[in-house]
């Protein structure tokens, strides 16, 4: 098996996402600088190469759809997320959220069975590799939204967006 992840630049309204295919699951939808993709490349020992596969063109063809309002379409492709049994509880519980919801990370320590781990469930949601697809932003801090990976503008975008109607 080719040890590369390939790769795909994907531009949205709020920023830019590095989708990554390997073996035919999606590893990778990461904001620029994010360690995420660093930490996703030493676990699965693998580079990062540009290329174009049916799982990249499938997974920038979501992210259309979800701009134009039809957030249940990045439910549907097959997910690699290379973690630790507490990031993938997290990550599982993150894709629980309904489109346009949010949950406290208090509140998502509960879901998962940590209702004293907020900060370790923080961490997990913050070393999510697969930004919208595993949809991090829909977590917000008791006090307000919280961090991001892709920066409280793009946070503040992807929320207001997935409360539009489809189609505006």
């Amino acid at each position: 098996m080719d040890n590369n992840i390939l790769t795909l630049t994907y531009t949205l309204p709020c920023g830019t996402l590095l989708l990554g295919d390997f073996g035919g699951r999606l590893c990778l939808a990461d904001w620029p600088g994010h360690r995420a993709t660093a930490r996703v490349c030493r676990m699965l020992g693998a580079g990062l190469r540009p290329g174009h596969t049916p799982l990249l063109a499938e997974a920038a063809a979501s992210l259309d759809a979800y701009i134009r309002g039809d957030c249940h379409i990045i439910e549907r492709l097959p997910l690699l997320m290379p973690g630790t049994e507490l990031q993938r509880a997290v990550w599982d519980e993150l894709r629980r959220i309904p489109c346009g919801g949010t949950v406290a990370y208090g509140e998502l320590a509960r879901r998962v069975g940590r209702p004293r781990a907020v900060r370790a469930v923080a961490g997990a949601v913050g070393a999510n590799a697969l930004s919208l697809f595993v949809p991090c932003h829909r977590v917000v801090a008791a006090t307000g939204l919280g961090g991001y990976a892709g920066g409280l503008a793009a946070k503040r975008w992807l929320l207001s967006a997935e409360k539009q109607p489809a189609g505006k």
